[in-house]
């Protein structure tokens, strides 16, 4: 199939995808240009990040142990078909451990780090304009809501994961599409996931996010599999947080309809 044969619609979605890489890109530039405040941003991201990377070590030292636990039925097999399906099974583990940790660590690292990003993502508002339609919310009421949230997101994620785990067994598709389909699930989870400080600024909650960002899926899409990607990283998590924080402001005001340039 030629270029000019491929349907307007995917090259269209193509593009959205792609500015929405280059959102966190500029929320990376926005962390450049404000260190002091961004570095702010990365001591919630140590703390929780510390903890999480050290359980998903652990996960990885005892892989093995858990893949043999998990196919007990696999015993009597002769080595060679015994040995593949339990390779098969730790990287299925090691998999849906990585979907977990990313979402599970951004969750709480957003509500311990509250104030931080809350800063933040104002900071990014005020370069482009301030905040329409933006309402005062209380701190604690803004927490226990970004609590709620954070866990209705966290158990949304164990639902895509634990059906993710058992494809995971299926050779080839296991090990290729798999990763794809968790990698696209895992970054419109973060999308949502991390425009919650801007939307709560404008008094939305998690049903007013996930429609908005609906209505433009590929850009959302394009951002959150760019962070869950950054985010795989060793010290990923970390170091980019205070970035995607600025990135998703932009996901949220473009999403809403609000400019992303300076005047």
């Amino acid at each position: 199939m030629h270029a000019s044969e491929i349907p307007s619609t995917v090259v269209g979605a193509g593009r959205r995808f792609v500015g929405g890489v280059t959102l966190l890109l500029r929320g990376v530039g926005l962390y450049v240009r404000s260190p002091g405040l961004m570095l702010l941003g990365v001591v919630p991201a140590l703390i929780s990040g510390a903890v999480f990377l050290t359980a998903y070590a652990l996960l990885v030292f005892f892989v093995e142990d858990l893949a043999t636990m998990a196919t007990p039925f696999a015993d009597g097999w002769a080595v060679t078909p015994r040995s593949a399906v339990r390779v098969i099974t730790a990287l299925a583990l090691l998999g849906l451990g990585g979907l977990l940790t990313v979402l599970t660590f951004t969750a709480v690292t957003l509500v311990i780090g509250d104030p931080f990003y809350e800063k933040i993502s104002e900071r990014v508002e005020q370069r482009y304009g301030g905040t329409p339609d933006g309402v005062a919310v209380p701190f604690w009421p803004s927490m226990r809501r970004s609590a709620t949230d954070s866990l209705r997101m966290v158990a949304l994620a164990a639902s895509f994961g634990l059906p993710l785990f058992v494809a995971g067994f299926i050779p080839l598709v296991g090990q290729t599409v798999v990763p794809v389909i968790g990698a696209a699930v895992g970054g419109w989870l973060l999308a949502v996931e991390l425009t919650g400080v801007p939307f709560s600024r404008r008094g939305k909650r998690l049903p007013d996010r996930r429609k908005a960002l609906k209505a433009d899926r590929p850009t959302a899409l394009g951002f959150g599999v760019a962070v869950f990607v950054c985010f795989l990283i060793p010290l990923g998590a970390v170091l980019l947080m205070p970035a995607a924080v600025a990135g998703a402001t932009l996901l949220a005001r473009r999403s809403l309809g609000h400019p992303i340039t300076q005047s």
